[in-house]
């Protein structure tokens, strides 16, 4: 009987894993899938408005996570961004959207030369301060024991506002909703590569991502591995 308590705490517990940066172009050789959001038309932005969560091979993206709560920073420049109030998630960790305009879009995007995700801060789709402030969660079908994706900044200066950097965040997550670890990168102005390897195994079944850039974010090309039936 002490045995199988001590086992269900243990199954309880929050588990700690740590991600540790790699080289994108190291994860493009190892990873099996990418979301490259060409399935839609290419259409300048503001792009296509998505109230909705979106569906790909492997994997759901939306603003958050069940049981999970936003709120609104200021930014630097007056704008405001989505960050995580209440972290953790509900158990299976299940994607949810924004408020109408405040979640996702997809346009075409000069920076990369393709279509590419805004989330939707804020100030939501039909105004340039809103595109780029928001959050962006991704869940995945199977464990993760690595992830990337191409990320570009300062897209577009608001108000003409010299270039002020700010910093993004990746939060991970378990498939129970635990949080297991956050990277805070800061990167420069245009295009950027990011890659993460997970300690312990595949552990991270969610992500979540914000920033606090005055110009938004972009982002495309997001690695993960979809696991292979065998038969």
């Amino acid at each position: 009987m002490r045995l199988m308590t001590c086992l269900c705490l243990a199954l309880a517990a929050p588990l700690h894993a740590e991600i540790t940066p790699v080289p994108y172009t190291e994860l493009q050789r190892d990873l099996s899938s990418t979301i490259t959001f060409e399935t839609l038309p290419r259409r300048a932005e503001p792009g296509f408005n998505l109230d909705h969560p979106i569906r790909v091979a492997g994997a759901w993206l939306g603003e958050h996570f069940a049981g999970q709560s936003i709120r609104h920073l200021p930014g630097r420049n007056g704008t405001p961004h989505d960050a995580l109030g209440h972290a953790y998630g509900h158990r299976p960790l299940a994607i949810r959207p924004g408020a109408p305009g405040q979640n996702l879009s997809v346009a075409y995007h000069r920076g990369f030369g393709s279509n590419a995700v805004l989330p939707l801060g804020p100030h939501g789709f039909e105004r340039l301060s809103g595109r780029g402030e928001g959050a962006l969660a991704v869940v995945f079908d199977s464990d993760q024991w690595a992830f990337g994706f191409r990320l570009h900044t300062d897209y577009a200066r608001p108000l003409g506002n010299s270039s002020v950097r700010g910093e993004v965040r990746v939060q991970t997550f378990t498939r129970q909703g635990y949080p297991l670890d956050v990277a805070v990168i800061s990167p420069g102005e245009g295009v950027s590569e990011h890659g993460f390897r997970v300690t312990g195994g595949p552990l991270v079944a969610g992500i979540v991502i914000t920033n606090t850039d005055p110009g938004g974010v972009a982002l495309d090309d997001i690695l993960f591995q979809i696991d292979l039936m065998l038969f």
